[in-house]
């Protein structure tokens, strides 16, 4: 037999910390090429997903190439979910988790998502966020979060890692050293986190610490400069936070992955190449490749730029060795995690109950529901972040009129609403004449817009019952308010069934 060598040696290497998505319900051919090549992980999306069986299909059909394949999914359940995007989340999200604060039922919804990505042949999962979301007006965390108290997010985020490697499948606590505190999607831009060193290690790390005590073996990095540690270079290519602070002051030896390079906060500033290789130059092991960038030429280019760069000395063929052996060492661990854990496809209803604990309502709504009729519902869309795919459902209406026959509605977005137009009183207040009115918004104390129609509306109806399902601040005792702190199925069935009597808070 010939040894590889050297120059295919380093492409090995190079191969094995590139994470791809990829387009289909099958996997390409060129996937299992790579994967008998040397690929030692793929990530799923919702394009990727159609049923459970096929999911798993998918996955046997994966490590036939390779039985000790990385299969990863960013599966958060609430609003950002691929296992069940078409379909809209069963289990309400971190921030309703948080509502709650019964850290034995977060375990018991993560154990619960877990059995179902087990079941697929998941073995990690990007998830969760701990990310304590202190700046209200965060674009891309928000409900993601588990709340914006450091102790909340620290106690839930172990309960959920608790929950989700009982069932099998690994954890990833995202996104270090925390994006709770910034103002700018990292889908689009670079984000700063402008604290001292002595803010972070109170606000923004506990949680990862709480992380690392419950056992977490990845940590996703945040593309987001944090000038305290590092002015120059974004956390997932800065060497002081990847090993200064994450390694070293913090104890973590497990795999570090990078969000998706393809993000604007990164590529803008290097390319998605050179965005790559000073990821691992900074102490990255695993670089995931998401987003529609993800096919067979970019992995070739991620990996000609990662062999270049030990070509040129810009990257250390040792610092690319320990990268690729932290990625192996992570695979045998999760592998053998999987196979320890039965598989059990029952799901139960879990994620509805944590649903109808996390609502909460005024006393005016309380004093006004059940609705009398069937009700005009106003769904306000806002155009989500990247995380959020766009294919998935929410609202209150389609669950509302199941229970409710004779309710019908609208969806209004920012561009319906030109100046002096119409829309709210011909498609909104009109057809609400003489019944009850319901308003249905996500976020509106962070869409300016949001909040102007939401306004006029209350204006003309100030007997209108406005349900938020994102972050509802504080709640206004005079409106007929309900919050649901998140966007999901589950969320909106809870809501649903308020309105019409057969829920309780």
């Amino acid at each position: 037999m010939l040894s590889s060598t050297p120059s295919q040696e380093l492409r090995r290497l190079a191969l094995s910390l590139v994470q791809p998505g990829f387009v289909g319900t099958q996997a390409p051919e060129w996937v299992l090429r790579r994967i008998s090549e040397g690929l030692g992980a793929v990530v799923l999306f919702s394009r990727n997903i159609a049923t459970p069986a096929q999911v798993a299909r998918l996955t046997a059909q994966l490590r036939a190439e390779n039985p000790n394949l990385i299969i990863a999914i960013d599966e958060e359940a609430g609003d950002v979910t691929r296992i069940e995007s078409w379909t809209g989340s069963t289990r309400p999200g971190n921030f309703a988790l948080g509502t709650v604060d019964d850290v034995e039922l977060t375990e018991s919804v993560a154990r619960d998502l877990g059995r179902e990505l087990h079941a697929a042949g998941v073995s990690l999962n990007y998830a969760p966020s701990a990310d304590v979301n202190s700046n209200p007006r965060n674009p891309v965390i928000g409900v993601r979060s588990f709340g914006a108290s450091t102790d909340l997010v620290s106690r839930h985020s172990a309960a959920w890692i608790r929950g989700l490697q009982s069932a099998g499948v690994a954890a990833c606590a995202k996104h270090f050293p925390g994006h709770g505190d910034t103002a700018v999607d990292s889908h689009h831009g670079l984000p700063s986190y402008n604290a001292s060193v002595e803010e972070i290690a109170a606000q923004a790390l506990p949680p990862f610490r709480a992380a690392l005590d419950a056992g977490v073996r990845a940590v996703m990095s945040g593309h987001l400069l944090v000038p305290a540690y590092d002015p120059v270079n974004p956390a997932t290519m800065s060497r002081r936070i990847l090993v200064d602070l994450l390694r070293t002051e913090l104890g973590f030896d497990g795999l570090v992955v990078t969000d998706g390079i393809e993000m604007g906060a990164v590529t803008n500033l290097y390319g998605i190449d050179g965005a790559t290789v000073r990821a691992v130059v900074g102490g990255a092991d695993a670089i995931c490749v998401g987003g529609e960038s993800a096919d067979e030429g970019t992995v070739d280019l991620l990996i000609n730029a990662l062999v270049d760069a030990v070509a040129t000395g810009e990257l250390s063929e040792e610092r690319l060795a320990d990268a690729a052996a932290r990625v192996s060492a992570f695979a045998d661990w999760s592998t053998a995690r999987a196979a320890a854990v039965p598989t059990d496809r029952i799901s139960g209803d879990i994620g509805f109950v944590a649903a109808r604990r996390a609502i909460r309502m005024t006393e005016a709504a309380q004093g006004a529901l059940p609705l009398k009729a069937a009700p005009h519902v106003v769904e306000l869309v806002p155009t989500m972040n990247l995380a959020i795919s766009k294919e998935t459902p929410w609202g209150v209406a389609t669950p509302l009129r199941e229970r409710l026959p004779g309710t019908t509605f609208v969806r209004v977005q920012r561009d319906d609403l030109e100046p002096q137009s119409p829309v709210l009183d011909d498609l909104g207040l009109a057809p609400a004449a003489g019944r009850p009115l319901v308003v249905v918004v996500r976020d509106a104390a962070r869409h300016d817009w949001m909040a102007e129609a939401l306004a006029q509306l209350l204006r003309a109806r100030p007997d209108a019952v406005v349900v938020e399902m994102g972050l509802p601040g504080a709640l206004d005792a005079e409106v007929l308010q309900i919050a649901t702190h998140g966007a999901t199925i589950a969320s909106g069935v809870a809501a649903a069934e308020l309105l019409v009597g057969t829920g309780r808070v």
